[in-house]
């Protein structure tokens, strides 16, 4: 089997139907299996996993673009979580038997038909059509609100789609990269000038660690605030590298760190490097599961 991973982010976290109705698209399609919905109602963003053989994960993606794009109202929406439109970001990932390359053309392909359905689309990452482009956070600064003047810049053609805005839907980002992990760390207190402090000594653009990208943000309803990170590369900082980092600054700060989560799937790899890492043990591998071993065997 080959399969190929997308991982679509709606801005949509509050309203169950809605996202039921985003996510049942993906059943649709044979050959394509839903694998995690996640949905948080601060950040008022959901995140979809699902893989299959490319062509197939590409038509349910689209399928899922345009019922989010029917359901989901910009002018409304406030969050937490940056964003650019009703579909935030698409990025096809590789996962078994598919090369980046393919995974690069099946992002193109998507952003084009998208952009025939009337949504402005910005190619990412691997797919990027210039290096200015490449980097998720550059496209999407200024987010929807500044979506309109952003669009009139030449500058931010868009790679697909209209070059005029859609105050409904917004913009989406599609791409093609590595396997990313989405990982977030609670703290015990209300003020996020602390989590805002915190995010920039752990993201890399401002000296912090390689492939991280990081943002405080306040959860009101859960009454303290986060430091919300996107690991770009596990391999070059994982999990227990930013955990202990950010706890060690919150001690600083009398402030005790409440949780963590992990926002969506993540590779085997990561959690053998948490094992190796966090509790020294370098040479422990995945193929000491005994469950791994298993499905091996099968």
């Amino acid at each position: 089997m080959r399969f190929l991973e997308c991982v679509p982010n709606i801005s949509e976290g509050r309203d169950p139907d809605k996202i039921t109705a985003i996510a049942q698209e993906v059943n649709k399609h044979p050959g394509v299996k839903l694998l995690d919905v996640s949905s948080d109602g601060d950040h008022h963003r959901t995140v979809i996993t699902f893989i299959g053989e490319p062509l197939a994960v590409r038509d349910a993606a689209l399928s899922l673009a345009l019922k989010a794009i029917e359901l989901i109202d910009m002018r409304r929406h406030q969050g937490g979580h940056p964003r650019m439109g009703a579909v935030d970001v698409v990025p096809f990932v590789p996962v078994q038997g598919v090369e980046m390359a393919e995974a690069v053309q099946i992002a193109h392909t998507f952003g084009k038909e998208l952009g025939r359905k009337g949504i402005s689309v910005f190619f990412y990452e691997e797919a990027a059509t210039s290096s200015e482009r490449k980097e998720l956070p550059s496209i999407r600064k200024g987010e929807y609100e500044g979506l309109e003047e952003k669009l009139k810049d030449p500058r931010w053609k868009p790679d697909e789609g209209p070059d005029h805005f859609n105050p409904k839907s917004g913009a989406t980002v599609v791409g093609a990269r590595f396997p990313l992990v989405a990982y977030n760390v609670n703290l015990k207190v209300t003020d996020i000038a602390i989590a805002k402090e915190i995010a920039k000594k752990v993201r890399f653009k401002d000296g912090g660690f390689p492939q991280v990208r990081a943002m405080g943000v306040d959860l009101k309803e859960k009454g303290m605030v986060q430091v919300s990170m996107n690991l770009a590369d596990y391999r070059a900082t994982n999990i227990p590298q930013v955990y202990e980092f950010i706890r060690q600054e919150a001690l600083k700060r009398s402030v005790e760190v409440e949780g963590s989560e992990i926002v969506g799937l993540v590779p085997l790899g990561v959690l053998e490097g948490i094992v190796q890492s966090y509790l020294k043990c370098p040479q422990f591998s995945i193929r000491q599961v005994i469950e791994q071993r298993i499905l091996e065997f099968e």
